[in-house]
């Protein structure tokens, strides 16, 4: 009789605890993790400068009887799972390139609502003042993100540093596409983007490649410290609100895009980023 009720005991904490694990890192998405909920939508973003301009576009939404939840990410991995699973409605923090990436790697159903704004990449250097400083031989420290490679190498040829072989698509190019390297610089891509903000602020490398919402995340101004900046020109970088694809047509996302799209919030990027944040269409 012992032995059968310290196994029902047993069982019985067993299943408390895996109800308890069920509820507990999953998030809540719009309540219970079955889609968007009528007058409220749950939006994950980066830090910066993405949760902020949610910030300010979460009183439009108000007006349109939609409540807001920004929740913040620090990685570029998680929130395009949280949206899989439905702990999220939409998200707000890559472009278009590496959505693909990401769904070709991982079979994701999603689809862009509409792009933002535009974060142009910065080369960062706290031993040379410019690019032309570089010396033969210099470590360039960038993303690991494969994504980034091309973004990063397409505007490094533009600065005349690089060329890249010829019929090679640019946002897909790679380390191993380079078919002229005059200064023969030495790529080092080991490096989560999120950590290239400090690279560079410990003085690591000759040039770090940041993108444009961490520099800002780490209270780096790009108009004021990068050596050099990527062209808004032609930019496919558009960063994304991105939806599962079952959800493109759903009133409130489509009201979301609207709001971020809307005179007032391009005001609101260009008076606080001061062209370190562009507006798409500009």
């Amino acid at each position: 009789m012992k032995k059968l009720l310290s196994f029902a005991v047993i069982s019985l904490l067993v299943l408390v605890l895996a109800a308890c694990g069920s509820n507990g890192d999953s998030g809540n998405g719009s309540g219970d993790g079955k889609g968007i909920k009528e007058g409220k939508l749950v939006v994950g973003a980066s830090n910066v400068p993405h949760a902020e301009i949610l910030e300010e576009a979460a009183p439009l939404l108000k007006e349109k009887g939609i409540e807001l939840e920004i929740k913040t990410f620090s990685d570029y991995v998680i929130p395009n799972q949280a949206l899989r699973d439905k702990d999220l409605d939409a998200n707000f923090f890559q472009h278009e390139p590496y959505l693909k990436s990401q769904i070709a790697d991982n079979g994701y159903e999603f689809e862009s609502a509409g792009g933002v704004h535009i974060e142009p990449i910065g080369v960062y250097s706290k031993k040379h003042d410019n690019l032309e400083d570089l010396p033969k031989g210099a470590e360039i420290l960038m993303s690991n993100s494969v994504a980034d490679h091309g973004r990063i190498l397409s505007m490094l040829q533009e600065k005349g540093l690089i060329t890249l072989k010829k019929g090679v698509e640019k946002t897909a190019a790679t380390v191993e596409d380079i078919e002229k390297n005059p200064k023969d610089l030495q790529f080092n891509t080991q490096f989560e983007a999120a950590f290239l903000p400090q690279a560079y602020l410990n003085g690591d490398g000759d040039a770090v490649l940041i993108n444009g919402n961490y520099a800002l995340g780490a209270d780096i101004d790009p108009a004021k410290e990068a050596i050099a900046l990527e062209s808004p020109e032609d930019n496919p970088y558009v960063n994304l609100v991105v939806v599962r694809s079952e959800d493109k047509n759903n009133e409130q996302i489509k009201a979301l895009v609207e709001v971020l799209q809307s005179e007032d919030i391009k005001k609101f990027i260009e008076e606080k980023y001061q062209g370190t944040v562009i507006p798409a269409g500009k």
